[in-house]
C-alpha cells in the first residue's frame, strides 16, 4: 500500500453529553474526502481511541469508512494492550474496507523491553490480513533499531514517525535502506485502495422490456463502473512524518508522507505545504510552514486535542467537545485560537 502524501488524523465527534456522534463522523469524512488529501486515519492520537470502548470503536471504524471517497486511503488504529485484542480490531477493519492499520506499542511494555515489543509486532504482522503502519508517538516512542529489524518483515509496511528531526528519520532510512517492495498504483501513480481494486466492470448497462416483467415497468440498470487501469512501483520503507510543526523537515529529510494533527483542522493548509515541497518549490514550502506556525504551536502544541477540535469547528467541520477527562477550551482560550487561525480557512 503506498503512503504518500497527506493523511488527515480525524477526530471523533461526541454529543454533549458523551456519546459517539456518528452523524457528524459522516460529515466531517464526507467533506475530508472532497479535500486532496491521500487518505484518513481514523482513531489515531487526535482520534481519542483510548476514550472508546471495543463496540464504539467497531462503530467508529464502520461509520467512517463507508462515508470516505473510494479513492481515499483508509487506515485504522487498532492499538490494544495484547496481541490478540489488536488482531480482533485488525480483523474487524479489514472485514469493513480498510487498507491498512495503525499500531503502537502497548503502554505495558517500556522501551527497555525490546524482546517483547518485538514480539509483540512481529506476531501481529504474522497474522494480520491488514499491511502494518508502526506508530511512534511521544507517550510509546518505538526504539529506531526495533524499527529497523521489523522493516524487514512483508506485513510491515512503515513507520508513522511524532518525533521528527532530520537526524530521526535519516537514521531510519538508513536502518531500512535494503527494504524494497512493489506495491500497485494508479496510471498516475496514487494509490490504489482495496474498495477501488473492487470495482469490476461485467458489462454493458441492461435494459429489460415491460413485457418480459409480466407487463410491469420496464427497468434500465446503469452500466457498471470501469475496473481501474494500475500499474506498479518499486518502494523502499515508507515513513510518514506524525508533526506538523516539523513536517517540512521530516519530508525533506526522507518521509514519504505527512499525518499531522494539525490537519484535521487545516487539512488544506498542511497540504499546501506537501504540495510545495513535491513540486519542489522550497521557498514556497518554507512559506507556507511558516504560515501554519502560531496557529500550530497554539492549537496543536499548546492545547492539543481540545484545541484541535475548536480549528475544526472554525472550519467547518465539527470538532465539538472531547470525552471526559478532556475538557473544552475556555472562553479566552477560544478567542486565541480564533486569532491565530484567522487567516487559516478551509
Amino acid at each position: 500500500m503506498l503512503m504518500e502524501g497527506l493523511h488527515l488524523p480525524l477526530t471523533t465527534p461526541f454529543y454533549p453529553d458523551g456519546r459517539l456522534n456518528l452523524r457528524k463522523l459522516e460529515h466531517n469524512v464526507g467533506r475530508y474526502s472532497r479535500t486532496p488529501a491521500a487518505g484518513m486515519a481514523v482513531l489515531a492520537e487526535t482520534g481519542e481511541a483510548a476514550l472508546l470502548s471495543d463496540s464504539e470503536t467497531r462503530e467508529t471504524m464502520e461509520t467512517a469508512i463507508r462515508a470516505a471517497a473510494d479513492s481515499k486511503v483508509m487506515t485504522a488504529g487498532v492499538s490494544r494492550g495484547s496481541v490478540a485484542g489488536t488482531l480482533e480490531l485488525a480483523e474487524f477493519a479489514a472485514s469493513v474496507g480498510y487498507d491498512a492499520i495503525l499500531v503502537k506499542r502497548p503502554a505495558s511494555l517500556r522501551e527497555n523491553q525490546p524482546r517483547e515489543i518485538l514480539t509483540f509486532f512481529q506476531a501481529l504482522a504474522d497474522r494480520s490480513p491488514l499491511p502494518v503502519l508502526l506508530y511512534s508517538t511521544g507517550s510509546a516512542g518505538l526504539p529506531l533499531e526495533l524499527a529497523g529489524e521489523l522493516a524487514s518483515h512483508p506485513g510491515v509496511i512503515g513507520l508513522v514517525e511524532e518525533t521528527v528531526s532530520q537526524d530521526r528519520i535519516a537514521r531510519i532510512l538508513e536502518l531500512t535502506s535494503s527494504v524494497r517492495r512493489e506495491v500497485t498504483v494508479t496510471t498516475v501513480f496514487a494509490a490504489v485502495t482495496g474498495r477501488m481494486r473492487s470495482m469490476k466492470n461485467d458489462g454493458a448497462a441492461t435494459f429489460v422490456s415491460a413485457e418480459s416483467l409480466g407487463g410491469g415497468a420496464a427497468v434500465a440498470t446503469a452500466a457498471p463502473k470501469p475496473a481501474i487501469k494500475t500499474r506498479t512501483k518499486t518502494i523502499g520503507f515508507q515513513v510518514i512524518a506524525a508533526s506538523t510543526a516539523n513536517g517540512l523537515t521530516g519530508l525533506r529529510s526522507g518521509a514519504s508522507g505527512l499525518m499531522p494533527g494539525f490537519a484535521a483542522a487545516a487539512p488544506q493548509g498542511c497540504y499546501e505545504v506537501y504540495a510545495a515541497w513535491k513540486d519542489d518549490d522550497q521557498p514556497l514550502a518554507d512559506e507556507k510552514q511558516a504560515r501554519l506556525a502560531p496557529a500550530v504551536a497554539l492549537v496543536e502544541e499548546e492545547l492539543g486535542v481540545p484545541g484541535i477540535r475548536y480549528g475544526c469547528d472554525l472550519n467547518g467541520y465539527f470538532g465539538g467537545r472531547p470525552r471526559l477527562p478532556l475538557l473544552s477550551l475556555t472562553a479566552e482560550q477560544r478567542q486565541e485560537v480564533e486569532r491565530v487561525m484567522a487567516g487559516i480557512r478551509n
